[in-house]
This record gives structure tokens, C-alpha cells and sequence, in this order.
């Protein structure tokens, strides 16, 4: 009898949840959850069939559960204009917009199946698909053998987290709070911002070692071993950070939740085998609209206007995780800033440390030869943004004008690739030529 109760608890998604494993929420999960709604079942509950009733319960929490509902008809809409023939750029604006509710969905399930699992695997899940739409673009960019159209998108991801996502939470938090000083626990960042700074120094290095070694043929192949050998030293590392936010030093990165939440987070709303399987399905559905984006990437940059570089760099992040950064903001507004920093600064790390090499070392075994040598401006770039953000971040304070300043560094990158019309698969002549004066200073 009661092993029965506990398999009809377990599909129906009542199962109480201690206060430990309630509070075991990330960052991730608090900021996506501000974008949901709660879902009224009265009429599904009028329904005689007791499999039917279940589907539309799990239909209604899962597709109408959250405020971004209103985008999910771009999928079909999509799908149709990749089957009938419509204009390529038609199919990558509506690939792109239908990717924003899936990535928050996605976020919404791995909570769901942290509920039965508990924190800790619950953290492993969440972190292996908390940028499963950048994750699979880049494979989907690499089967084609777009490497620039990878290292541009994860590149874009990173910025956007960094500048534009914490300078946006910093300034309207600052706003909004503008007779207090916010405050937040600096060791979250700390940790964060060394990680960033590791990332970095595995990027520069291929760079410059390109330029050092003479001859660009003959560096070509040491630069690649180097990219792969930093690529697992970053992997090992991101495994050591899981280590330590998911078990020695867990409480630093848990997301400190009000006795509102609490009250709604006692139960999940759907099922462990119901969750896993629309986890599964929406993977496949991103899986196909990410193959849209990079087949027609190159159209719409030729139909706009717009380089390749700046629609992957500054286009692709913003819509693409939305409804992420947006939570990010709202909960800057509560005042709230250790949730809005967890988001930017957890995504930001993840990419960096995890998705970028694991990038790197699957190419590798796909027999193709991608490095971490993100060119000079893109570099530049990154490590600009990373300095710029560890500076804001050293005290534990905030106000307005580190946003304000975050952002206007994001403005100016996104005018620099908007103005950049460099060829997708040809050399920077910039590159080029500053590794022409590289060269002869170190001949002279």
C-alpha cells in the first residue's frame, strides 16, 4: 500500500520536500522562476479520464506555466517555414524567438527532477543543461564546420553575461534602491572571477603564441596542441568548481529564497518521468530550431545587412537567454543582487569553463581542428570585460554607476562588431597586419 502512494506521489508530483532540499535552489533556478505563473487546474480537474486529466495538467504547467507563452507559436511557425520554403531569414528570426521560452522551459524542468533528486544531483543536472541551447548550436555550428560561428556565439554569450546582463541588474537595482547601498556576499564572485581570469589566460595564450611563432604555418599545429591541452586543464578545473558549489562550499552559492517561496515551492508540479520526458522532447525541438539558426545565419547577415560576427556576438545571446536575464533584473529590482550576480556570473563561468572546451575537445574528435585563439578584437574583447567586471565586483557594493558603466562597455563592443564586416571564413586584415609588426619587433 504504501510503495503504491508513493509511485502515485511520485508521478503526480506531490511529494513533500524538506526546507533543506527546498533550498538547495540556484541562482538559475530563482531567476527563471521569476517568469512563471501559476497554473489553474479547475477545469483540467472537471475532466472524467484519468490519463487524459494527467496530459493536460502536464500541458498546461509546462507550455502555459510561464509568462513567455505567447512565443511558443513561433516553433511551428518556424517549422513551417523551413518545410515550405520561406525566406531565410524569416526561419532564423523565428528559430531564434521560439529558442527563448524553450531555454527558460528547460530551466523549469531541471528544477522539476531536482525536486526527486535532490540538491546535489539536481546542481549536476542544472548545470550540464543551463546553457544546453548554446551547447548545442556549437555542436550543430561544428558538424558544418562553422568554428567562427562558434567561437563568435559562446564569445557573445560571455560578453552578454558580464556587461550586459549584470551591468542592466547593477543599474536597475541601483535605481530602484537608490536612498540604500546594495550590498553582496563578495565570495561568490571571488570564485567566479578567478575562474573567468583562468579562461582567459587560455585564450591569450594561443593568441599570442600564434603571433610569437613566426611563421603562422608552422604555429598553426602548437597552437592547436595547446588549445586542446588547456581545453582539458579548463574541464578539469570546472569539474574541481562543481566540487566545490555542490558539496564542500554549497552554501555560498545557495539562493537564500522568502517565505513566499516557500509556500510555493513545497511540491513539484509534474512528475519525474513526466518531466524527463518534455526535458527530452524540448531538447530534440531545440536541437532542430539551433540547426535552423546555423544553416540560415549566413542569409539573414547578407538579406540585413549585418555581419555574421555581430548577429552571433550581440544578436544570438540576447534573445536566445532572454527570459534568463530578465529574472536576473527583476530580482536586482527585490534588492536582491547575490541571485542576479549567481545568474551573470554562474553563466558566464559555465561557458567559459565548460562549454567553450568541451567545444574544443569534441571537434577534436570529430577530426576537426578548432582552437581557443578567438582572434585580437574578439580576445581583447573578452578580456576587457572580464577586468572591467572583477574591478566593478572587488568591495561588495554596488550602485547605479557600475551599471551604467558595465553597460556603456557593452554598447561600445556591439558598435565595434556592428562596424566590424570581417569575412566568416576569411582572415582578420587587422590581425594580419599587427602580426606583420609583431613579427619584425621580434626579429629586431
Amino acid at each position: 500500500m504504501a510503495s503504491n502512494q508513493e509511485a502515485w506521489l511520485l508521478e503526480n508530483g506531490k511529494k513533500a520536500l524538506s526546507r533543506e532540499t527546498r533550498h538547495g535552489r540556484t541562482a538559475h533556478n530563482m531567476s527563471s522562476s521569476s517568469l512563471r505563473k501559476k497554473s489553474d487546474l479547475k477545469l483540467v480537474h472537471k475532466v472524467p479520464c484519468a490519463l487524459l486529466r494527467a496530459f493536460l495538467a502536464n500541458l498546461q504547467e509546462v507550455i502555459l506555466g510561464t509568462k513567455l507563452s505567447v512565443l511558443f507559436p513561433a516553433i511551428p511557425l518556424a517549422i513551417a517555414a523551413e518545410c515550405f520554403g520561406f525566406g531565410r531569414p524569416w526561419v532564423f528570426a523565428l528559430s531564434l524567438i521560439a529558442l527563448t521560452p524553450l531555454a527558460e522551459r528547460v530551466s523549469f524542468l531541471t528544477e522539476q527532477i531536482a525536486f526527486y533528486t535532490g540538491p546535489t544531483v539536481g546542481g549536476l543536472l542544472n548545470a550540464t543543461c543551463g546553457n544546453a541551447t548554446e551547447l548545442i548550436i556549437a555542436v550543430f555550428a561544428l558538424s558544418q564546420k562553422k568554428i567562427e560561428v562558434v567561437k563568435y556565439s559562446l564569445l557573445g554569450s560571455i560578453l552578454s553575461n558580464l556587461l550586459l546582463v549584470l551591468g542592466t541588474s547593477l543599474f536597475c537595482g541601483g535605481i530602484a534602491n537608490i536612498q540604500s547601498e546594495q550590498k553582496y556576499d563578495r565570495r561568490q564572485a571571488d570564485v567566479n572571477s578567478l575562474l573567468l581570469m583562468l579562461a582567459l589566460l587560455c585564450h591569450l595564450l594561443p593568441l599570442l603564441f600564434k603571433f610569437a611563432g613566426g611563421d603562422a604555418a608552422l604555429a598553426a599545429v602548437p597552437t592547436l596542441q595547446l588549445s586542446r591541452a588547456s581545453s582539458i586543464v579548463m574541464l578539469i578545473a570546472y569539474v574541481a568548481y562543481l566540487v566545490f558549489q555542490l558539496w564542500t562550499h554549497r552554501k555560498l552559492f545557495e539562493a537564500e529564497e522568502d517565505s513566499d517561496d516557500d509556500e510555493s515551492g513545497e511540491g513539484a508540479a509534474i512528475g519525474f518521468w513526466s518531466g524527463f520526458a518534455w526535458l527530452l522532447g524540448m531538447t530534440v525541438v531545440i536541437a532542430l530550431l539551433s540547426e535552423y539558426v546555423v544553416e540560415t545565419i549566413e542569409d539573414a547577415s547578407d538579406t540585413w545587412g549585418l555581419s555574421v560576427s555581430f548577429l552571433s556576438i550581440i544578436l544570438l545571446p540576447i534573445v536566445g537567454n532572454a527570459a534568463e536575464h530578465a529574472g536576473a533584473i527583476i530580482f536586482a529590482f527585490k534588492n536582491k543582487l547575490d541571485i542576479s550576480l549567481g545568474v551573470a556570473l554562474g553563466s558566464a563561468t559555465q561557458i567559459s569553463m565548460f562549454v567553450v572546451p568541451l567545444c574544443v575537445v569534441v571537434s577534436w574528435i570529430m577530426g576537426i581542428e578548432m582552437d581557443l585563439n578567438f582572434n585580437l578584437l574578439e580576445t581583447g574583447s573578452l578580456a576587457l570585460a572580464i577586468i572591467v567586471t572583477a574591478f566593478t565586483l572587488q568591495d561588495g557594493t554596488s550602485h547605479y554607476m557600475k551599471g551604467l558603466v558595465l553597460l556603456l562597455c557593452y554598447i561600445i563592443i556591439s558598435a565595434c562588431f556592428f562596424v566590424s564586416k570581417t569575412p566568416l571564413h576569411g582572415s582578420n586584415p587587422n590581425n594580419m597586419g599587427l602580426k606583420t609588426t609583431v613579427d619584425q619587433l621580434f626579429r629586431a
